[in-house]
């Protein structure tokens, strides 16, 4: 390994092997870079889920996104009912564990709380946010994928619906929030971040880079739906609109296609909220 760039025109497989963990000066981030590696793609391993579980995951994700308020005994029954073949409740309730979704009122709980960290006040009660770069927010959604399944983070701008970064990877650790939350802030900063109370976000390394910057946190209140809900309804398009539709294979077919959708619904898809402008539309029209 060196320290010079290369662009490697090798398969991903061999790319991994080509990593060396413990290299005494360069560390792994570094050496993804120089590979042309995502380092989600370095880090990814298919996850030991049996064929039939991951298709019944497949469901309760599909299902979810219709009736977010669903708990495991109604979603047991609903997709019983589908298939014409009744469900187990505690399968149910293993599955959803694993894929990080509860009936909340209604919002998936895919990061949990740890109580250990410091939670922040809820900073858009009655909030007109009239401007970009006032406020953004993040959240996680789960992916599914064909033989394992993924967890997606996207920053988004309040008042354009502009995505500013996001990344996937297959743990819901605080890196990949922490990849995505620089990647947004290499663009600009917020008056405003806002965040549910999961442990990735209120983790001190996600927190302090934020207050360090001059920017105010704010995090949703517990078991409230709405106060991330611009959101929400971007997961509810990238569903419908792209990963349902194309059932990805594995990880890196989804970075691929999800940075084609992205690019696709910043600067092609017209939302009606926004006068039919597409967020980058919106967004740079507003700055300038």
């Amino acid at each position: 390994m060196t320290g010079s760039k290369k662009n490697l025109d090798l398969p991903v497989d061999t790319k991994r092997s080509l990593i060396e963990m413990s290299h005494p000066e360069i560390a792994v981030v570094r050496q993804c870079e120089l590979l042309g590696l995502n380092r989600s793609s370095f880090y990814y391993q298919a996850e030991e889920t049996s064929e039939s579980d991951l298709q019944m995951m497949r469901l309760i994700d599909e299902k979810f996104m219709q009736y977010p308020f669903l708990g495991s005994r109604r979603m047991a029954e609903m997709i019983g009912r589908d298939l014409g073949d009744p469900v187990n409740r505690k399968r149910m309730q293993r599955l959803m564990r694993v894929m990080g979704i509860e009936a909340i009122y209604p919002k998936p709980n895919l990061s949990k709380v740890n109580t250990s960290h410091k939670i922040f006040p809820y900073l858009l009660r009655n909030l007109t946010v009239n401007r970009p770069n006032f406020v953004w927010s993040t959240d996680i959604t789960y992916i599914p994928l064909e033989g394992g399944y993924a967890y997606l983070v996207a920053v988004i701008d309040w008042f354009s619906r502009l995505v500013l970064s996001w990344r996937l990877s297959n743990t819901m650790t605080v890196d990949f929030c922490l990849d995505a939350l620089e990647r947004a802030l290499s663009f600009g900063k917020p008056d405003i971040f806002n965040t549910d109370q999961g442990s990735q976000f209120t983790a001190h390394e996600f927190t302090s880079l934020l207050v360090n910057k001059g920017i105010q946190v704010s995090m949703d209140g517990k078991g409230r739906a709405l106060d991330n809900i611009f959101i929400e309804r971007l997961w509810r398009s990238v569903k419908y609109e792209d990963v349902y539709v194309k059932g990805y294979r594995g990880l890196e077919e989804a970075e691929q296609g999800l940075g084609e959708y992205f690019e696709f619904y910043n600067t092609k898809r017209p939302h009606q909220s926004l006068s039919y402008s597409t967020p980058r539309e919106a967004h740079y029209a507003a700055v300038c």
